[in-house]
């Protein structure tokens, strides 16, 4: 058993310490935030994360929070970092809070820091001439990015396709990897910046995936062929598989945006321009407003038109809402003059101008349009008559295509997804009306 602390009671941080926890190690997790803090301490979680509040409560005997340095730092071993790293206007990632927690070590201190927070790569070595001025030479630092998903974060954790070790010296990374005994998983080790490369690679390789997919599923709308066969076909070729080829209105998040943006800002700073992130960036702001021209071909102009988001989080099984493609889509539609209802079964975020309810059948009662925005499974069975009848057009845009166009059309729906064909029946007859004589 070791004693570590952990600096940030966030995602990452909340379930980096419950998972360390249930290693068998000793945990104090420090935040600045009291509310927080004493929220954990009554054994309330603060962010939705599937299996986080099992396992915070299965190991509350080997947890504690504080507010204080010194208390969360006495008899440390390491130190994780696990604040957020915001990008700022320029770009770049914002360390503040990464700083702030070096700064606060005391000159006694004796652990070592290991660094969880996504970084520029280069952070690492700043931060050792930081600590060796400071006459912190004995403070050790290492490298482990964390590669969890919000939703299956302590699944990815305990069951990782990989552990990434980055150190300057070799036994402060055996430490750290000694850390996670008890999981089966490769240990990848690295010097500090290929380690911090590797977190921002990976990251910037399955936006890339993502992209491409979404790029191609537009072409598929254009030649009439369906991206769901096509992803199916080049997912089942051994060298690229089925992951992230899954066509949709694009990615938000915690770490897609910001992570995109720092690589792309970190090239620019040394001096090279990554082309092929810039357009990977572009193709996902655009196709979360290819929702809206959806929606016009089907409806024409949207002025006083309802229309329902389902679904609001960034992704399913959170409540995480930061880049989110709801917000997105909400603005642009009450700029086109739209009324905008939303719906989701965790998430309450606060959205300027648009209503909130309950149920999917509130949110769709006397709408122009439903939007599938988050796939949540709650949706699966939405194109049912109790739906239908509640609509003044029983249209629905499939964001996420997670419906079956031949059940829906059969259900009274026109409908389109992403990257499938729409044929005529999938269309309103008020919209072929319209393309028969514009003047309508």
């Amino acid at each position: 058993m070791s004693r570590i602390a952990v600096f940030g009671a966030g995602y990452v941080g909340l379930v980096t310490g419950a998972c360390l926890a249930d290693l068998g190690h000793d945990v104090a997790v420090r935040d600045i935030v009291p509310e927080k803090i004493d929220a954990l301490r009554r054994g309330e979680v603060p962010i939705f994360e599937p299996g986080l509040d099992e396992l915070l409560s299965r190991n509350a005997a080997r947890l504690r929070y504080t507010l204080d340095v010194g208390e969360a730092l006495d008899g440390a071993e390491f130190i994780y970092v696990c604040v957020d790293t915001p990008p700022l206007y320029s770009g770049d990632a914002d360390l503040s809070r990464v700083w702030t927690v070096v700064d606060e070590l005391p000159y006694d201190t004796r652990a070592t820091i290991v660094m969880k927070s996504t970084v520029p790569v280069g952070t690492g070595e700043k931060v050792r001439a930081a600590l060796d001025g400071r006459g912190l030479a004995t403070v050790g630092y290492v490298s482990n990015p964390e590669f969890t998903a919000e939703g299956t974060a302590v699944r990815d954790f305990m069951e990782p396709d990989r552990i990434v070790v980055g150190a300057f010296d070799e036994v402060d990374g055996d430490a750290v990897a000694e850390l996670h005994a008890g999981i089966d998983a490769p240990v990848v080790r690295a010097d500090i910046n290929s380690a911090e490369m590797i977190k921002l690679a990976a990251n910037a390789f399955l936006m890339t995936r993502v992209s491409f997919v979404n790029e191609i599923a537009n072409v598929c709308e254009l030649v009439g062929a369906d991206v769901q066969r096509v992803a199916e076909g080049v997912g089942l070729d051994h060298r690229l598989g089925p992951h992230f080829l899954r066509a949709g209105i694009g990615w938000g998040g915690s770490c897609f945006p910001k992570d995109s943006l720092a690589l792309k800002q970190l090239a620019a700073n040394s001096g090279y321009h990554f082309q092929l992130l810039s357009a990977v960036i572009e193709v996902n702001e655009l196709q979360k407003r290819r929702v809206v021209q959806k929606l016009q071909k089907h409806l024409g102009k949207l002025r006083g038109k309802r229309v329902a988001l389902l679904g609001l989080a960034f992704k399913p099984n959170t409540d995480d809402m930061r880049e989110a493609p709801s917000l997105v889509l909400s603005s642009r539609l009450l700029a086109e003059g739209a009324e905008v209802r939303g719906w989701d079964p965790i998430a309450r975020p606060e959205l300027p101008g648009a209503q909130l309810y309950d149920t999917p059948l509130d949110a769709v009662t006397g709408a122009d349009a439903a939007v599938i925005v988050t796939e949540w499974p709650e949706l699966a069975d939405i194109a049912r008559e109790e739906i239908r009848a509640a609509m003044r057009h029983p249209l629905i845009i499939d964001g996420r295509n997670l419906l079956d166009p031949a059940r829906v059309r059969r259900a009274g729906f026109a409908y389109e997804g992403v990257g499938r064909a729409v044929s005529p029946l999938d269309v309103l007859p008020e919209t072929r009306d319209r393309e028969l004589d514009p003047s309508r």
